[in-house]
């Protein structure tokens, strides 16, 4: 399917190679921003969710609360624009996964792993929140993970500020249902303490392989995060340090109140937890003694909007407890009679409920949900989500529209945001298969001989003139793709018919061999040439995308308007050099012999201590093929890399180290030497 972007340039400054991405409201495109020189995504608002007030409005949120952030764990924004037509954000190209991704290769996470990632995420989430910013879709779809380890996160589309409108359960703007908070859940108003309870359900699927609530529907799914207690990570994984455990479960309880008061607040104690793996909280003897209440305008519960203290331990935490807890006991007296009244009248409705329980469950309501936008989603992807396989029966019929991707949701009835009952049928109108065409060469026929055989191929096409010193008037110059590209049927292939040569002579630009293609075809734009035919040589030991010759040479006198035919580089036979950061072990302060093995010779040996520095790269170079690397830490094989030269990436495979157990002799009082009595000599040979 040709993409109308993909080898196009927005304001004449980023040019989009290919596509890397579809969400609901936008296309995330890989792009070269030729003014920076730099790669860069690009993520675009669907055309047909530009009048759409609600997605416009998510769309413009997400700019306004990346713009204000600067940190090194969240993705960086570098530009903006909404235009009438087109609305896209520009932002850090990031060459990783997502966290989702890498549980889901993994299974269950090795907790020190956890641990490094979630640090990471905390102080994402620190900054975000001192500038009054709510993520409210934590979860590890939206995080992305780079090769060396580091964490960014992504996606503030339904970010919200701290002092704007509350949302409910039935916006469209809702964060996935595994992950939100119960006041997200129930449509209360909305803190910063919802982020840490999505961090803390990440924490709990990382270091346990399994969410912690699951069930056939997302309604079902939510009143789990009301109502009921996961079963604790230390039942699901045995090796589990506690204090690990009781940090995830304090993040996820179910009154905000109960919760970390801060990012900060969770930063120090996993901070503490990451020196001493032994540490071991007592949250439940610290815990305040107060009912319930959702989090109406609710701050910090230090006052203010002051950030939580930060304590060395938990007891200087204890003793600050207990003296707030005392300059309260006159106002618990107050309190405590009030109390009372209220559990009266909840004795007399529980009394009630019960007299009337059959009544009220003989006829039970069904669920009932806002219907979700489907259009624009993959049918396939519809169907591996349970979040709305297990709710909706579908009925589909093919449609076809070639400007779309073949399985590509086009319609659904009912519209999105209409509420459903469970079991609804949805009708949906899903794009169909597309055959693949290899575009023929009808260089040098006529336009209307070109126009027969491109429909032959059931391909459609328009034409284009451009002067031609060589071709006659009215015959095809090239084609746009060129001859020989694989596209779908139905793709419009533009024929550059010859007008002859034109009155006005320009000169071939110099230096275009050794450049790289982008900016190659934007010299000849610019100088009122356009690019021809575009073959790709696999014998250069050239970069990729390097422009090894022109037709005519750099120079030459042609007709404005004249093609140039390139030949590049496809960067098959170019040296490539790929760098890893190696994680080093995390907690370990000594010395550590580290030897290398490339392709099962020695090539590194080192000293190293963790304590001073996180990381150790590895840079290898080669053509073709890859390079297996073992790396061994005091003897005990700790990681192995494939260096994979033809994708340019480094797969990585990390055991874990287990620091040698310390002798105690050095403690022991030195024995004395056995030494004959005073006065005696040592006679030969004794």
């Amino acid at each position: 399917m040709e993409d109308r972007f993909v080898g196009k340039r927005l304001d004449g400054r980023y040019e989009i190679h290919n596509l890397i991405g579809v969400g609901g409201m936008a296309y995330v495109y890989r792009a070269y921003d030729r003014t920076e020189g730099r790669w860069v995504a690009i993520k675009i608002l669907k055309e047909e969710l530009a009048n759409n007030n609600d997605f416009l409005r998510r769309f413009r949120n997400e700019a306004k609360a990346i713009t204000l952030l600067s940190h090194p764990n969240i993705v960086e924004v570098f530009d903006v624009s909404f235009g009438d037509r087109l609305q896209y954000i520009v932002m850090e190209y990031i060459d990783g996964i997502t966290l989702k991704e890498y549980i889901e290769q993994e299974g269950v996470i090795r907790w020190n792993e956890a641990v490094h990632f979630t640090l990471q995420i905390l102080r994402a989430l620190e900054h975000a929140h001192s500038k009054g910013i709510i993520h409210r879709d934590i979860k590890p779809q939206n995080i992305m993970l780079l090769q060396d380890g580091s964490i960014k996160v992504a996606d503030f589309g339904i970010a919200r500020f701290l002092q704007s409108e509350t949302q409910t359960m039935t916006d469209k703007a809702i964060g996935s249902v595994h992950y939100i908070a119960p006041e997200q859940a129930r449509g209360d108003y909305i803190t910063d303490k919802a982020d840490i309870y999505s961090l803390g359900v990440m924490l709990y699927e990382m270091t346990t392989g399994r969410l912690p609530f699951e069930a056939e529907n997302a309604v079902s799914v939510a009143l789990m995060q009301l109502q009921a207690k996961p079963v604790m990570p230390r039942e699901l994984n045995p090796s589990l340090p506690r204090g690990l455990e009781q940090i995830t479960m304090k993040a996820m309880e179910k009154n905000p109140v109960d919760r970390f008061q801060s990012a900060g607040e969770m930063l120090h104690d996993l901070d503490r937890f990451r020196r001493d793996p032994n540490t071991v909280f007592r949250y439940d003897a610290l815990a305040a003694p107060a009912p319930y209440e959702p989090a109406r305008n609710q701050r910090n519960s230090y006052g203010g909007n002051r950030p939580a203290p930060r304590y060395e331990d938990s007891y200087e935490y204890e003793e600050e407890l207990v003296r707030s807890t005392r300059s309260a006991k006159g106002a618990m007296v107050v309190k405590g009679v009030i109390a009372a009244v209220i559990v009266i009248f909840i004795a007399v409705g529980a009394v009630w409920l019960l007299n009337n329980w059959e009544d009220l469950t003989a006829q039970p309501v069904e669920e009932q949900i806002p219907m979700p936008q489907l259009e624009g989603m993959l049918y396939q992807d519809l169907l591996s989500n349970p979040e709305y396989a297990d709710f909706f029966s579908f009925k589909t019929t093919e449609g076809n529209d070639p400007s779309k991707q073949s399985g590509e949701i086009l319609k659904q009835t009912p519209q999105a945001g209409i509420m459903v009952k469970k079991g609804r049928e949805v009708e949906l109108i899903v794009n169909g298969t597309i055959q693949q065409v290899e575009i023929p060469d009808v260089s040098r026929y006529t336009q209307a001989d070109a126009i027969a055989t491109l429909k032959q191929y059931g391909l459609s096409c328009r034409s284009e003139n451009v002067a031609d010193d060589e071709i006659e008037v009215g015959k095809v110059v090239t084609t746009d793709p060129p001859a020989g590209t694989q596209v779908d049927e139905g793709t419009v292939v533009t024929l550059k018919v010859s007008k002859g040569p034109a009155i006005k002579k320009v000169k071939v630009p110099d230096q275009l061999v050794g450049d790289l293609l982008y900016n190659v075809t934007a010299r000849l734009e610019d100088s009122g040439l356009s690019a021809g035919s575009i073959t790709y040589d696999d014998t250069s030991t050239e970069p990729k995308d390097t422009v090894i010759s022109t037709n005519p040479n750099a120079g030459s006198e042609v007709s404005e308007g004249s093609t140039v035919d390139i030949v590049v580089s496809s960067g098959k036979g170019a040296i490539k050099t790929l760098t890893y950061s190696l994680p080093l072990p995390v907690g370990v302060d000594r010395d550590i012999s580290m030897t290398v093995y490339r392709n099962g010779t020695v090539v590194e040996t080192q000293v190293i201590n963790p304590a001073y520095a996180a990381t150790y790269t590895l840079t290898y170079e080669g053509t073709s093929g890859s390079d297996a690397v073992v790396v061994e830490l005091d003897g005990q094989q700790y990681c192995q890399l494939t260096f994979n030269y033809d994708s340019e990436n480094v797969e990585s495979v990390i055991y874990g180290y287990t620091p040698p157990v310390e002798s105690n002799s050095e403690s022991e009082e030195p024995s004395e030497p056995d030494l004959p009595p005073e006065g005696d000599p040592i006679e030969p040979g004794e």
